[in-house]
């Protein structure tokens, strides 16, 4: 990869399918070293960039670079530079730990001293040292995963692309896979592109976030920098004793709130920029007016409140798509 180069690059990426577009257009720099996600429903199109940036798909119109290298002109070059962790998980059952990952540094060229030296870290930093000499078939499906991320890593890729890696996993494992990418973003340079739809593993793991829907980047910033784009930033719960729709109706005007709607018996729900500074007006007030708050409290807006601002709808409101297993994700099916 040059030195000044972006670790992936689009301009005006697209995939067409026959008269449907999957990805329409879509721009976006990711920087060398830097955790990216691409958060969005079932058949928001996420997967489909992944499979044009790592060369199991044409595109239909645009460029793509990855570590340097034009996918369409280049897509050797490109695979010699990535790691790709699929959603599936694709480790052989049959082999062992060390196997797996002995195996996938045969693939890529590498000399039987280096993928000793090279496997054997890996799979301390991935915590299977002891169980290296194990057949897969006796790991846990958290053990897997870890398994590909060091199989994934055994070429030493400028980029490593993450599809939902967390997917399926208990809560256990979950956490276990996002402690091993925090030490990965520690301890090298490489750069992560993360596909997901869980908000809480985009905000967790993420420098930058892709909001990505009906096969367009809608908003793309920090976390921070996608609640910042949404007004009334802050969620203030409010319980009052008597009269909510008189409270209702008098706090609407107030200039420090951006929202107040009813929320069910004496509960209103109302939105501010700085809601910690607002709750002490809003109890003076609410006193004011000779009524009294029995319950208020405030929560900072979520990635998935920001979601439903930009797209009108929650990730949960997608269905899956069926997908035939030899074409892949990402692309419709037709019957």
């Amino acid at each position: 990869m040059e030195p000044e180069s972006p670790a992936i690059q689009t301009k005006d990426l697209t995939k067409r399918f026959g008269t449907f577009t999957a990805v329409d257009k879509v721009s976006f720099e990711v920087r060398r070293g830097e955790v990216f996600g691409l958060l969005g429903p079932n058949g928001a199109g996420k997967t489909t960039v992944v499979r044009m940036l790592t060369t199991l798909l044409a595109p239909s119109g645009g460029q793509a670079f990855v570590a340097g290298f034009d996918v369409a002109r280049y897509p050797r070059k490109v695979r010699q530079n990535i790691g790709v962790i699929p959603q599936a998980l694709t480790s052989d059952l049959d082999l062992t730990g060390w196997e797996n990952v002995d195996i996938y540094g045969e693939f890529f060229g590498l000399s039987r001293r280096e993928r000793r030296d090279r496997g054997h870290r890996l799979l301390h930093m991935v915590g299977l040292n002891e169980r290296a000499n194990d057949l897969v078939a006796t790991y846990s499906g958290g053990m897997r995963r870890r398994l590909e991320i060091a199989r994934g890593l055994i070429h030493s890729p400028d980029v490593l692309f993450l599809d939902e890696p967390t997917i399926g996993l208990d809560p256990q494992s979950r956490r276990a896979v996002w402690d091993l990418l925090e030490t990965l973003r520690k301890e090298s340079e490489i750069t992560i592109s993360l596909t997901t739809h869980y908000m809480d593993e985009a905000e967790a793991l993420c420098d930058r976030i892709a909001i990505v829907d009906a096969g367009k980047i809608i908003a793309l910033d920090t976390p921070m920098g996608l609640k910042s784009m949404v007004p009334g930033a802050d969620r203030i719960d409010l319980v009052v004793e008597k009269n909510p729709d008189a409270i209702a109706e008098m706090l609407r005007p107030m200039p420090y709130l951006r929202g107040v709607n009813r929320d069910g018996g004496n509960r209103l729900q109302l939105s501010a920029n700085d809601g910690a500074h607002a709750i002490p007006k809003i109890i003076e007030a609410v006193d004011g007016a000779g009524d009294r708050v029995t319950s208020i409290t405030v929560q900072k807006l979520s990635l998935e409140d920001v979601f439903i601002h930009f797209t009108g709808r929650t990730l949960r409101d997608e269905p899956a798509k069926k997908v035939s297993l030899l074409v892949g994700a990402g692309m419709p099916q037709h019957r």
